[in-house]
């Protein structure tokens, strides 16, 4: 295109975020995108925009004939540069919510690097377009200044994260991607070997296997912002591939791990937010987190805690609660303050639905009133029982009871989903407000019921609590396990534990979770080999990076601040991939493709 020029001889001497007062009558080089261009006739001005802010460009043919006819044919999102001279905007024509609001530069020189065609959707203003639309263009949509602020913070965050481990003796080292396969939960993403045919490389679900050997080769103290894929259905909180902040430190224990992320989510939310957080985190236990909230990843912004009421209505009338009872069920239930009020009976309806989808039966409720308790099961609560239930709860006028009786994991669940609900309901989920919380004391294992088998908790390179060594034999489901969760507002954000450093136990966790011999050398035997030379105790942990800095920067999904996310199903809107390739590359990698 004739109108398309170079930049030779030009400097870009300034952002569009930056000019001021203090740089009246100066000469300026910007260059960036045209927002906007309103064309008065006599007077041409143009909204100029890059990365860091707006400036106002004039364009007078008084000043430049030949800039101001130029600037006839610029429109939307055309790429320009401009020379010229800062001025004091008229009084009155002061634009506060900009930085640059108070000047203007009165251009001397035009020229446009480069045309545009018209954007599928609106890139300043409201957004006018799906997702599905905005992904596919996301080159685009990180134009939109309220978008791109979300991939500096990732950045600020990155870098503060960074600069604090290395201050606390921890070095990043860098591990492969082209890895060997090892069972860690999830499916692994596969790579094809051109030279080894018919073998295949795997790319890590995390590091954990190689910052072990680090800890073994005497590294002591690990950190690295890595990059980790797992093949796995997606929600808003999972991409196929993420990254995450993970350490590793030798000769420490659970506090001394604990301690490091305390301070380092200190110093963070300090130097990004401006905000202090309080450490040390509260701790509770596992078995306590599902017992108060149903979840071992509460949102503790606000209060609301699930109470077992069983013991009230041990012998109670309604037979609901009675056969519950009598097969080892348990009633459980939440209150809301001043519920009452607020939730309509379709309200409650909607609740009940909500319990059902989670696997419980049904959902009862009970509105305190000033002259009677309001509920369809009220006929059949005595008035010990409503005493006791008063008591327990700690009910006032105005209180709502949610209650679900059935099986404990079931109603445990089942209000634990509830409890948010309601509080979104509430307007007590304030995005503004960041509550940290230690999860502890997990179990070494779980019973897989659909495989009828032991399964690890977290992982099976998670050592057992001490004083539990003894049950690994005779009863391995009590074991406990040198675990922790790091919990944020109703996010886990992060997951470690101690680390098994001698062999013969590691090779006793293999044979628990019915791992043979033969089998574990073939997935871990260098593993294995590496525990025969000295393995010092160690320890680490991995924080979801997306999933923190979503929710720092207030994003609703940690799509919003990746820079090139997947879709749900997993595929890359902008390049189209996953995509088939030629036949001849299929050739090299030894693979043929069933159709």
């Amino acid at each position: 295109m004739d109108l398309i020029e170079g930049m030779k001889g030009w400097k870009r001497t300034h952002d569009c975020g930056s000019l001021c007062r203090e740089h009246e009558g100066m000469d300026v080089v910007l260059m960036g995108w045209v927002e906007r261009r309103r064309d008065l006739g006599k007077l041409i001005f143009v909204d100029l925009r890059d990365r860091e802010g707006i400036t106002q460009v004039v364009f007078d043919p008084t000043v430049s004939e030949d800039a101001h006819k130029k600037a006839h044919g610029l429109r939307d999102e055309w790429v320009i540069a401009i020379r010229g001279k800062v001025a004091l905007r008229l009084k009155g024509q002061e634009n506060p919510n900009l930085p640059t609001g108070q000047i203007e530069v009165k251009a001397e020189q035009l020229r446009i690097l480069n045309s545009s065609d018209i954007p599928p959707f609106q890139i300043h203003g409201k957004i006018d377009a799906s997702e599905t639309l905005r992904l596919r263009y996301r080159y685009l949509e990180l134009r939109r200044r309220q978008v791109f602020e979300k991939i500096r913070m990732r950045h600020r965050i990155a870098l503060t994260v960074r600069n604090f481990l290395s201050e606390k003796g921890l070095i990043e080292v860098e591990t492969p991607f082209l890895t060997k396969s090892t069972p860690e939960g999830a499916r692994d993403y596969l790579v094809p070997s051109r030279v080894s045919k018919g073998k295949f490389y795997a790319l890590p679900q995390s590091p954990q296997l190689f910052k072990q050997l680090l800890m073994i080769g005497g590294c002591d103290r690990y950190f690295q912002i890595v990059r980790c894929f797992r093949d796995e259905d997606l929600r808003a909180d999972r991409q196929p591939e993420f990254t995450q902040i993970d350490m590793e430190m030798s000769f420490v224990e659970e506090s001394d791990i604990m301690e490091v992320v305390e301070e380092m989510i200190h110093h963070l939310f300090r130097e990004v937010l401006d905000i202090e957080i309080s450490i040390p985190f509260p701790k509770i236990s596992y078995m306590d987190a599902m017992e108060r909230f149903g979840t071992d990843k509460p949102d503790t912004r606000f209060g609301i805690e699930i109470k077992d009421i069983s013991s009230i209505f041990k012998e109670s009338e309604f037979r609901i609660f009675k056969n519950t009872i009598d097969s080892n069920g348990r009633i459980k239930a939440i209150k809301v303050e001043d519920g009452g009020n607020r939730f309509s009976r379709k309200d409650i309806e909607m609740l009940e639905s909500e319990v059902k989808e989670n696997g419980a039966k049904g959902l009862f409720w009970i509105k305190i009133q000033e002259d009677r308790w309001s509920s369809p099961i009220t006929k059949y609560i005595n008035e010990r029982e409503k005493e006791e239930l008063g008591k327990e709860m700690d009910l006032h006028l105005g209180d709502l009871i949610l209650i679900v009786a059935d099986k404990k994991e079931v109603s445990e669940a089942a209000l634990g989903n509830l409890r948010l609900k309601v509080a979104e309901k509430m307007e007590l989920l304030n995005k503004n407000r960041f509550s940290f919380l230690w999860i502890t004391h997990f179990p070494l294992f779980q019973y897989n019921l659909e495989e009828k088998r032991i399964d690890s908790m977290h992982h099976p390179f998670t050592s057992p609590k001490d004083e539990d060594m003894h049950l690994l034999d005779k009863d391995p489901l009590r074991v406990g396990a040198k675990a922790y969760d790091l919990i944020l507002n109703g996010h886990e954000i992060g997951g470690g534990s101690i680390r098994i450093h001698r062999m013969d136990l590691q090779q006793k966790i293999f044979r628990i979770l019915g791992i043979d011999q033969s089998e574990a050398e073939l997935k871990f035997g260098f593993f294995l080999e590496a525990l025969r030379y000295g393995a010092p105790p160690h320890g680490g942990i991995a924080l979801g990076f997306d999933r923190l800095v979503a929710i720092i920067t207030g994003a609703d999904s940690i799509r919003e601040v990746i820079p090139f996310p997947k879709t749900q199903t997993a595929t890359c809107p902008v390049t189209g991939a996953p995509a088939e390739i030629e036949d001849a590359q299929l050739h090299d990698l030894h693979i043929q493709v069933i159709k």
